[in-house]
Order: C-alpha cells, then sequence, then structure tokens
C-alpha cells in the first residue's frame, strides 16, 4: 500500500508529510484490501476565506473506491478532520462488504436447498 501526499499552492515538508501519513495510514488497520490512498493538501490564499486549508483524501480499494474533503483554519486541524472521516467511511465500506458476501452465501444456500427439495 501506498500513500501519496501532493500539495496545491503550498509546499510540502517532510514534517506535514510525515504527519499525514502517520494519520492516514492509521487507515490501514481497519481494512487490508486498500491498494492505495492520495492525500492532497490545498491552500487558499484569499485572506477573506476563514477555513483556507483543505485536506482532501481518496483511498482505493481493490472494489471501490472512498472519497473525503475537509477545511479548517490550520493544515493540522484539516489533517486530523479528514482522517476522522475517511477512517469512517473505510469501516463502513468494509461493513456493507462484509454484509454483502454473507447474503450472498445465504441466497445460495437457499436457492441450493429448493432445488435439493425439486429434485426429490
Amino acid at each position: 500500500m501506498r500513500i501519496t501526499v501532493k500539495g496545491r499552492n503550498i509546499e510540502i515538508t517532510d514534517a506535514i508529510r510525515a504527519y499525514a501519513e502517520e494519520k492516514i495510514g492509521k487507515v490501514m488497520n481497519h481494512y487490508d484490501q486498500i491498494q492505495s490512498i492520495d492525500v492532497v493538501l490545498n491552500v487558499i490564499k484569499n485572506p477573506s476565506v476563514a477555513q483556507s486549508h483543505t485536506a482532501e483524501v481518496l483511498c482505493k480499494f481493490v472494489s471501490g473506491s472512498v472519497q473525503a474533503e475537509e477545511s479548517a483554519e490550520s493544515m493540522y486541524a484539516s489533517i486530523d478532520l479528514v482522517a476522522d472521516k475517511i477512517s469512517r467511511q473505510v469501516k463502513k465500506f468494509k461493513e456493507k462488504q462484509i454484509t454483502s458476501s454473507k447474503n450472498a452465501s445465504i441466497r445460495t444456500d437457499v436457492v441450493q436447498e429448493e432445488v435439493e427439495k425439486v429434485a426429490e
């Protein structure tokens, strides 16, 4: 799994990169089917915008993807917010995958039982 950190209107320092990789990397504990995580950090340089620091995360799985975006007054705060949000979304995605696979196996069991009844 790889984590890519990019910046728009901001130079990505080693401290910000390490912080983003640490926070977003915790998502791996929830689901092992993650292929890659792309993090885009953006700064709006307009002084009238209060929450000018934005963090966007795109988490790609084998069977889909999840995206989250958060804004805050500092880059570290926006990274914290988006890490929490993407974590919740990955957990929800994983639960849906597990539930759908269980439902599929239940459906095949029911169909198999009906086929056996008809065969008798």
